[in-house]
C-alpha cells in the first residue's frame, strides 16, 4: 500500500491580499505568505510603511505590490478588490480597539470599532469571495479575530462584541461558500507584542494580568501567527472551514 503524501504548505502561483499589512500581525502575515510562494498585495491606509515592506520583500526575492486601502470605506474596497483580484487568499488584519468600561462607551467609539471590525471585515470577505466565484476558483479567506471572540474581558465590551460577530459571519459564510470550495476561517491571537500593544505591556499591572492568563507564561509574538496563516491558506488545511484557530497560549482553555 502506498504511503499517504502530506499536502503542500506551499502557496506558489497563489495571489494573496493582506490588509492591515503596514505593521504588526498583518505585516508578519504578509511576510509569511510571501515566503510560502504567494504573490502578495499588501494593503493598509499608510503608503509609506507598505512601500518599505514591499521593498524588503522584493529584496528577499519575493513577489509583492502595494495598495493603499481603507477597509472601512466599503465602496472603495469593493472596487479595488474587483479591479485587482481575484485573490486566492485573503488575510484581513485591519482592526480597531477603543477600550473603556461598558458604562462609559460612547456612540462614536462604538461605531468606529464596529464599522471596521464587523462591517469592513464582512464586506471585504464578501468582495474577495465574489471575485473567486465569478471565475470558478477555490480560495482561503481568513480574518484576524481574537481570543476575545470566545471570552469576555474587562473594558472590552465593544471589542468583544465585534469579534464575536466576526466568528458568526465566518461560520455562515463557510456554509454558503463551501459549494464553491472557498474556505472561511478566523485566526484568534492572544495579546501579541506589537507597536500598537506596547503601551499595554509597558504597564506592569496590565502586563502581569496578561501573563497570568497565558498558560505558556509569555506574551505572544507576531511570529506565532505566521505559521497559522500559512497553514490555513494552504492545501494542508483543505478540509478546514468555518473554524477558529486559537493562537492564545491556553488563555481560553479554562
Amino acid at each position: 500500500m502506498a504511503l499517504p503524501k502530506t499536502p503542500s504548505f506551499r502557496l506558489d502561483g497563489k495571489t494573496a491580499l493582506i490588509t492591515g499589512a503596514s505593521s504588526g500581525i498583518g505585516r508578519a502575515a504578509a511576510v509569511a505568505l510571501a515566503e510560502a510562494g504567494a504573490y502578495v498585495t499588501v494593503a493598509a491606509r499608510r503608503a509609506g510603511a507598505l512601500d518599505q515592506l514591499v521593498t524588503e520583500l522584493q529584496d528577499a526575492g519575493h513577489s509583492a505590490r502595494v495598495q493603499v486601502m481603507d477597509v472601512a470605506n466599503i465602496p472603495e474596497t469593493q472596487k479595488l478588490v474587483a479591479d485587482l483580484g481575484p485573490f486566492d487568499v485573503l488575510l484581513n488584519s485591519a482592526g480597531l480597539a477603543r477600550h473603556s468600561a461598558a458604562v462609559d462607551t460612547n456612540e462614536p467609539d462604538f461605531d468606529a470599532v464596529s464599522d471596521l471590525n464587523i462591517k469592513g471585515a464582512y464586506f471585504l470577505t464578501q468582495a474577495v469571495a465574489k471575485g473567486l466565484i465569478a471565475v470558478g476558483r477555490s480560495g482561503s479567506l481568513m480574518n484576524i479575530s481574537s481570543q476575545m471572540a470566545h471570552v469576555g474581558g474587562t473594558d472590552r465590551a465593544v471589542y468583544c462584541a465585534t469579534k464575536h460577530a466576526v466568528e458568526g459571519f465566518t461560520k455562515a459564510m463557510a456554509i454558503e461558500f463551501g459549494k464553491h470550495d472557498i474556505r472561511v476561517n478566523t485566526i484568534c491571537p492572544t495579546f501579541i507584542l506589537t507597536e500598537l500593544t506596547q503601551a499595554t505591556f509597558n504597564d506592569p499591572e496590565k502586563r502581569a494580568w496578561v501573563e497570568r492568563q497565558i498558560k505558556l507564561n509569555r506574551v505572544g509574538r507576531v511570529e506565532d501567527i505566521m505559521g497559522a496563516a500559512v497553514f490555513l491558506a494552504s492545501d494542508a488545511a483543505a478540509m478546514i472551514t468555518g473554524a477558529s484557530l486559537l493562537v492564545d497560549g491556553g488563555w481560553t482553555a479554562e
